[in-house]
């Protein structure tokens, strides 16, 4: 079934009769020739990639709970390329690009909103730090806008321009990014994956891989064994738990990212803002309500809710950028399962098992980079070579010293 405007009026001439599942509920088969652990954002777009563009048809995703249940569907929503460096900015612009074609690809409403995004920066050599990012942005294809602070104050008068602690002094603006409502773009790639044969399995959590001779020969799950002829691993946050099955350590860490959401409110933030004195980023959903974020919480777990300290220290931010935030109301709050890699980039490789393929080290990028994601994630599964974008993310590169550090921190994954 495809979506139109005239399927809708059709059915609401039928009483909305016509509507049926937008993808199957599948059991499993008792082998597949490619098998996705993991049915988040990542997962779907690789399956749905592998099908519609590498021509695979045994392919089947595996999902613990439910889809759209895991970071998926717990982020702030935010679509961005603005990177600065070469193993990063090819990549998060072709996931762009994807973006702006998503709705045609998967004929279905993901609420690609294009509003912007505007980085402030609240010192001279935060400044000098933005016209490098913005102009190795503009190298590579993607577009940049430094801004001083009279054009912020065009775009926004209600920041904290006059007794704020930190004076805003401009900002660096990408027209093109925005946000995504997150939970269709899971049922998105789900319906689209589905429609092209992939098996969608829920409540199907691994449990043991099978390796035979160095090589992937099928899963143990909690709804029996798959076989499979190969396995891509793609479970965020749970990316230590499962390759430890293979007998594999990652230079990985798993952390809690906490986000916020206030009652919904009049139009009042157009764009996507991020304070550069904290760790603070803030839009508006189509419902009206602000959501927010700011820092993972420092320890390490595998809980999807936070602690208080991190809540107070995001609200602090929120206050110091815009002190009208104070007035709202707290509507509810999340969390989700952040890998967090040794140097802040992802990793899409092979690993020393045949046949084995690994996806994750996410960080906070996880969300925008969906699309190229499963595209290089499809890639690498289908010819066994990494994508052109995705070359720098290999898994031996901390060993090698080839780190993608983008905020300079070092191998210290909490700060990244």
């Amino acid at each position: 079934m495809r979506y139109s405007g005239f399927r809708i009026l059709r059915e609401a001439l039928r009483g909305h009769r016509g509507w049926g599942p937008a993808w199957r509920d599948a059991d499993p088969q008792p082998s597949y020739d490619i098998v996705i652990v993991g049915g988040g954002g990542h997962g779907l777009a690789t399956a749905h990639y592998l099908a519609a563009r590498y021509g695979a048809r045994r392919v089947a995703v595996l999902e613990k709970g439910w889809i759209g249940g895991g970071n998926v569907g717990r982020n702030t929503t935010i679509i961005r390329s603005n990177y600065l460096l070469d193993g990063n900015e090819p990549f998060y612009e072709l996931s762009m690009k994807l973006w702006e074609g998503l709705e045609q690809d998967l004929n279905y409403n993901a609420m690609v909103s294009q509003r912007g995004v505007l980085n402030l920066c609240h010192s001279d050599a935060q400044r000098d730090a933005y016209r490098l990012r913005g102009n190795a942005m503009r190298l590579h294809g993607a577009d940049a806008e430094l801004l001083d602070a009279d054009a912020v104050r065009a775009m926004y008068p209600f920041l904290n321009f006059d007794d704020a602690r930190f004076r805003i002094r401009g900002g660096l603006l990408q027209r093109r990014g925005g946000t995504v409502r997150h939970d269709a773009v899971a049922w998105g790639y789900a319906r689209a994956a589905d429609s092209r044969g992939v098996d969608i399995i829920q409540n199907c959590a691994v449990t043991g891989l099978r390796i035979e001779g160095g090589r992937i020969r099928g899963l143990d799950t909690t709804r029996g064994p798959i076989a499979a002829g190969k396995v891509g691993v793609a479970v965020a946050g749970h990316s230590g738990a499962v390759m430890a099955m293979a007998g594999l350590r990652l230079p990985i860490e798993s952390h809690v990212l906490q986000a916020f959401v206030t009652e919904g409110l009049k139009p009042v933030l157009d764009g996507v803002i991020t304070y550069g004195a904290g760790h603070f980023y803030v839009s508006q959903s189509d419902k009206g309500g602000l959501v927010f974020g700011g820092d993972i919480d420092g320890y390490n777990s595998y809980a999807q809710r936070g602690n208080l300290p991190v809540v107070e220290d995001v609200c602090e931010g929120g206050m110091a950028l815009m002190p009208m935030i104070g007035r709202a109301r707290l509507l509810r709050m999340w969390g989700g399962i952040m890998d967090m890699s040794m140097d802040g980039s992802p990793i899409i490789d092979r690993t020393p098992v045949e046949g084995l393929y690994f996806n994750g080290g996410w960080c906070y990028g996880g969300f925008k980079a969906t699309p190229a994601s499963g595209l290089a994630f499809a890639h690498l599964l289908a010819t066994d070579t990494p994508h052109e974008t995705a070359a720098a993310y290999r898994l031996d590169r901390f060993r090698a010293g080839r780190m993608i550090d983008e905020k300079g921190m070092g191998a210290t994954p909490n700060l990244h």
